[in-house]
């Protein structure tokens, strides 16, 4: 296998907080794809996971968070697995390893090393006991697969050790507070990015800010006029400076006004700040609020891809960086706050290549996006096929994603 000829997906996990703290790695070589088999994502994944730390650089994937891997028994008593940083990644147990006297004394000794361990689709058994007590960390419970009535008795059984439960596949809010309530501490699916009423009311107050400020910025507008509009809405002008000064700008000083940060970043950068800007939590997650996480990376992913160089690939010719950026950001937008695409048209004057890519995934722009969203949610055999379209070699791919990941981890 030709390295970095593989594509990478991270998924957000979050605390009941709904702050980021980690993510899954997941990791497919698009050679094995065309002929997969049962077990072979998770060799692929093996295979993988040491090109990812001598090519990529972990720190550029994870940022100041721990990441978490999938490891099959062959990797897991390997010693190569030792070159994978303990303070960083986490190690999940498949649940097809058989536990194995030199399975638990393997995990007394990396668990002395220092790394997390992790049983990954965990349901209870009395083999696992051995690991239970003081050596796994955390338990993921897949909560589609695994029956409601089995959940209530697992978790019991559960709590009789010193680990901390995450819920997996935790697609709606509904599903995420019972979780909540039914005792797991962590969680990871997409329900932070399932529409809500909340979350529409909460985009209620600052979307015409919203619209307005875009428009501005787009037609570069008089700084008089941007901070005049900024002042009409105190909410997103506050979330706003919380990015614009999570960003280290070498020796200068906080940025306190609207007027500072448009003349310390210039109208092109604040015109980024104010789309991520609306999905920064009022309720002071800030930074680490997961939608933010989800549409800086996607955004950031969508503009470097814009910026290939024509000669590799012949991937839109026609599109620009900035407005693959806001493609990212009003792509989910649309999805988590319902916002038209008929609202943003009028508002932002938007062109019908947009529009049709957003709402339809039409052109090369839509099929740009329906990459990044098949990356995000680890369908890799359809993100090859967009590939395939595309022109592009997943080694350009995962460049564009550590920019965007470097990019978004800039924000922390």
């Amino acid at each position: 296998m030709e390295s970095n000829s593989y594509l990478m997906g991270r998924q957000t996990i979050m605390n009941g907080l709904e702050e980021v703290v980690g993510y899954e790695l997941l990791f497919r070589s698009p050679k094995s794809i065309a002929s997969a088999t049962i077990d072979c994502p998770v060799q692929a994944s093996s295979r993988v996971m040491l090109d990812v730390i001598s090519s990529f650089g972990i720190r550029e994937v994870l940022g100041e968070h721990h990441g978490y891997v999938n490891v099959d028994a062959e990797m897991l008593l390997s010693d190569a697995i030792e070159l994978l940083p303990a303070d960083m990644i986490g190690l999940e147990l498949l649940e097809d390893i058989a536990i194995t006297p030199a399975i638990i004394e393997r995990c007394k000794n990396l668990k002395d090393k220092g790394y997390q361990l992790v049983l990954d689709d965990h349901r209870y058994g009395v083999q696992y006991e051995p690991l239970y007590d003081g050596l796994v960390d955390i338990i993921k419970v897949d909560m589609i697969t695994t029956p409601l009535e089995d959940q209530y008795r697992e978790i019991e059984l559960f709590n009789r050790y010193p680990v901390t439960l995450l819920a997996e596949k935790v697609d709606s809010r509904h599903m995420y507070l019972r979780c909540r309530k039914m005792g797991f501490e962590l969680f990871q699916g997409y329900f932070f990015a399932r529409p809500s009423l909340i979350k529409k009311t909460r985009l209620t107050n600052s979307a015409s800010t919203f619209f307005q400020l875009m428009q501005q910025l787009s037609r570069d507008a008089d700084i008089n006029e941007i901070e005049h509009t900024f002042k009409q809405d105190p909410a997103l002008t506050y979330k706003l400076l919380l990015l614009v000064n999570s960003v280290s700008f070498a020796t200068r000083e906080k940025i306190r006004t609207v007027r500072h940060a448009i003349t310390q970043v210039g109208l092109q950068h604040l015109k980024r700040w104010v789309q991520l800007a609306i999905f920064a939590d009022d309720g002071g997650l800030g930074i680490h609020n997961p939608l933010l996480d989800m549409a800086a990376v996607r955004a950031a992913f969508m503009e470097e891809m814009a910026r290939l160089e024509l000669s590799k690939t012949r991937l839109l010719r026609y599109a620009q960086p900035d407005e693959c950026f806001m493609l990212g950001t009003l792509s989910v937008l649309k999805d988590v706050f319902e916002i038209g695409a008929d609202d943003m048209r009028k508002s932002l004057n938007l062109s019908d290549d947009l529009v049709g890519a957003m709402v339809a995934h039409e052109g090369d722009l839509g099929t740009m996006l329906c990459l990044a969203e098949m990356i995000e949610q680890f369908e890799f055999e359809e993100a090859e096929q967009c590939l395939g379209r595309l022109g592009v070699c997943p080694d350009l791919v995962l460049a564009c994603q550590k920019k965007a990941y470097s990019w978004r981890n800039s924000l922390i």
